[in-house]
């Protein structure tokens, strides 16, 4: 195969050496294709050649913690309950959950091999020992990609990036949650002490290596062709474009059409863009593949700031029982504690080497946010002999992210912050001090993250995205000890944990939970374990209210898709909505994708049927109408994977929607048995046309309650 794309492009190149020059992968397993390094107008020539199906650029992707489980359900007060989906999977025995990301830290002991069996023989994966890197029967693969990021950079990379090790720490956070071991101990700078564990703490793990300064899309391809060839059972991907495009020019989409065609689940993350006005942010948006948003647990790490006049500010971070409890000193604002040749904008923001040490020694520091990461100001400040910092940084209607800063410190919102500055410059001897603590099961969660990707979908409004969401906020999870830049200076503090935010963290948390059910349930396809987790979620908070915005705001199913994951409900969904790969390529020719579009996801010519079948009869387990004309039907298949029964509907009408499901009722008889159901919607004239509305649609035997929500536009005429 490789010898017949070094003559295609050699024909172009008219020279077949400088094909085997410009192509850096050869996709060759389940890939069919070939990344190179090519000149505009050799791009043109290969475009007009009749056998190449595409040719698109190599584009970058973007990087989108442990009482998350126990918020999860899995565990109860440190012990694991009798119901968990922990014990019924084994916790996850065997199954192999791969991960592409920024590559591992193989000695963390969250990849500790003691005590587990052979590798299984059904892995054909292997370890890239570049770098001291050892796998063992726990880390059972190690890979690393770089050359479509050393094509974008044009020029060669040195040889230390030839390595599978993590210097980053995204990828072993992620590979951690996913299906880290049991760690006891685990901590970061004694904040959220516990153990540590991932979904699927029994599960093999394999690092695939594809993020440098990006995530570049011929890196990505070439993982999941390894992946495939390997033997994984689920893909995690914390990564992704800040903007969709098309599926047939997304090197994600591509190579995990090829893995859900293989028998393996695709999770991604959502994206860490947040809400813009009524555009959908989700990135990842394929209907092959699971996609996660982010929300909160149960837990906070509230650091309050105190002032000398009792006034009480309410902030978070994490390390911030150091200084002496009610003890407090003298506070400065950075402005005025900067040396003599820094200017007053650097020194607000508190800038590598703009303050003076003998006007911070012994005291809190006020600085701004902006321009710098607020750990690096957080090391300014230390260096200078500050004892704390107070960082007015957040803006209105967003959630603050605590990190590991190295003094204590408080995040404080922007008016917050003004009130601080309004003491410190009123007052003759300005003081606070700072007080934090971690605070368990006393907040309202799941709260939407307000960074967490939105719909609706961009690509195809009429699949819902995001599918569901899971813990991603303040999520503990195995670091790297490498240093770390910051952006002048370096982090050298060696952590073994780490606590980070994003969607990047929600997803992993999907993956563990899929390995556990591929665990229980290996004849499930990748639709039926996603249709099992989207169906049993919930969309109440623990306070039995509905999901909220980080803003307080109700949140729909463009923030959370079908609600917040539930493992134990969803090892036994009684149904399920299952989809085959000929579904996936009747979805691609209902887009419209014509046979050479079609010929970059299935390598045989692949006939679409006579007359497309329409988008809103794709059987997801969501209903999503973006253009309601009148009134339509559409149509559902049900799957029984759990006992005979009679299921009877019940529907939560979206408003200004009429609703009508036949047959009311559906009996199943036999495991594996599958039945057809209608909906039709219409909507009521005096409906405001152009807004979205939302509802739900709910199967139930008594035991079993499989929800699907509904989500309509009226048409603009």
């Amino acid at each position: 195969m490789t010898e017949s794309y070094y003559d295609l492009l050699g024909s172009c190149l008219k020279s077949k050496e400088k094909a085997k020059e410009a192509i850096f992968y050869s996709y060759t397993s389940h890939i069919n294709g070939f990344a190179a390094t090519l000149e505009d107008d050799e791009v043109d020539q290969l475009s007009n050649r009749p056998e190449v199906v595409s040719v698109f650029p190599n584009e970058v992707n973007q990087l989108h913690t442990t009482r998350s489980w126990e918020f999860l359900g899995l565990e109860r007060n440190g012990q694991i309950p009798a119901d968990s989906i922990w014990l019924k999977a084994r916790f996850g025995e065997d199954v192999i959950i791969g991960n592409l990301d920024t590559g591992v830290w193989p000695e963390s002991e969250s990849f500790d091999d003691e005590g587990m069996g052979p590798v299984p023989t059904r892995w054909k994966g292997y370890c890239e020992t570049n770098d001291g890197v050892k796998c063992n029967r726990k880390l059972i693969g190690a890979r690393y990609f770089n050359k479509g990021y050393e094509a974008a950079l044009g020029r060669p990379l040195d040889s230390s990036n030839n390595t599978a090790r993590d210097t980053n720490g995204h990828g072993t956070h992620t590979l951690s949650t996913a299906g880290g071991r049991f760690v006891s101990g685990a901590n970061f700078l004694g904040s959220a002490y516990g153990t540590a564990k991932g979904g699927s703490p029994n599960a093999r793990v394999a690092s695939y290596k594809v993020c440098w300064t990006g995530c570049y899309d011929a890196d990505i391809l070439a993982a999941f062709d390894a992946a495939i060839q390997d033997g994984v059972d689920i893909l995690s991907l914390s990564l992704g474009r800040a903007l969709e495009i098309p599926y047939f020019r997304s090197g994600i989409a591509i190579g995990s059409f090829q893995a859900v065609m293989n028998g393996i689940l695709v999770v991604c993350s959502a994206g860490n863009s947040g809400q813009f006005l009524s555009f959908g942010t989700t990135s990842n948006v394929a209907p092959w593949v699971l996609t996660v948003a982010a929300s909160t647990i149960d837990r906070e790490f509230p650091s309050n700031v105190v002032l000398g006049n009792n006034k009480e500010f309410k902030g978070t971070s994490f390390n911030t029982n150091n200084l002496s409890s009610r003890k407090y000193y003298p506070i400065v604002y950075s402005v005025d504690a900067k040396v003599a040749n820094a200017s007053a904008q650097l020194a607000q923001i508190c800038y590598p080497e703009s303050l003076d040490p003998t006007k911070v020694r012994g005291k809190i520091v006020y600085c701004l946010g902006g321009m710098i990461p607020d750990v690096e100001k957080s090391l300014v400040v230390a260096q200078a002999g500050g004892v704390g910092m107070i960082l007015a940084d957040q803006p209105a209607e967003t959630s603050s992210v605590p990190q590991g800063f190295f003094v204590p410190t408080s995040i404080v919102s922007a008016i917050d912050g003004l009130s601080v500055l309004s003491y410190i410059y009123s007052t003759k001897s300005p003081v606070a001090y700072i007080s934090g603590s971690t605070e368990i099961g006393k907040v309202v969660a799941p709260l939407m993250a307000s960074f967490s990707s939105t719909g609706p979908n961009e690509i195809t409004p009429e699949i819902l995205k995001p599918d569901i969401t899971a813990p991603g906020v303040h999520i503990l999870a195995a670091s790297t000890k490498a240093p770390r830049r910051l952006s002048r200076l370096i982090d050298q503090r060696p952590l073994s944990f780490n606590i980070i935010s994003g969607t990047s963290m929600s997803c992993p948390h999907v993956s563990g939970i899929a390995g556990l059910l591929k665990t229980m349930h290996p004849d499930w396809s990748p639709a039926a374990i996603k249709s099992a987790i989207m169906t049993t979620a919930r969309t109440s908070s623990n306070a039995r209210q509905p999901i909220a915005k980080a803003s307080a705001a109700e949140a729909t199913p463009f923030n959370y898709g079908s609600g917040h994951m539930r493992p134990n409900r969803a090892m036994d969904p009684g149904l399920v909505y299952d989809l085959t790969t000929t579904d996936y390529l009747n979805f691609l020719c209902s887009i419209g994708y014509n046979a050479t579009q079609m010929s970059i996801f299935i390598e045989e010519p692949y006939d679409c049927p006579p007359k497309n079948i329409s988008l809103l009869n794709f059987n997801y387990p969501s209903i999503t109408v973006p253009n309601l004309s009148g009134n339509v039907t559409l149509t559902r298949t049900l799957k029984n994977v759990g006992t005979p029964g009679l299921y009877t509907v019940r529907v939560e009408k979206p408003d200004g929607i009429l609703v009508k499901v036949e047959p009311e009722s559906l009996k199943f008889s036999k495991l594996n048995e599958e039945k057809t159901f209608k909906v039709m919607l219409k909507a009521k004239d005096n409906w405001f046309i152009g807004s979205y509305v939302f509802g739900g649609l709910t199967w139930s035997d008594g035991v079993h309650h499989v929800r699907s929500p509904i989500v309509v536009r009226k048409a603009v005429n």
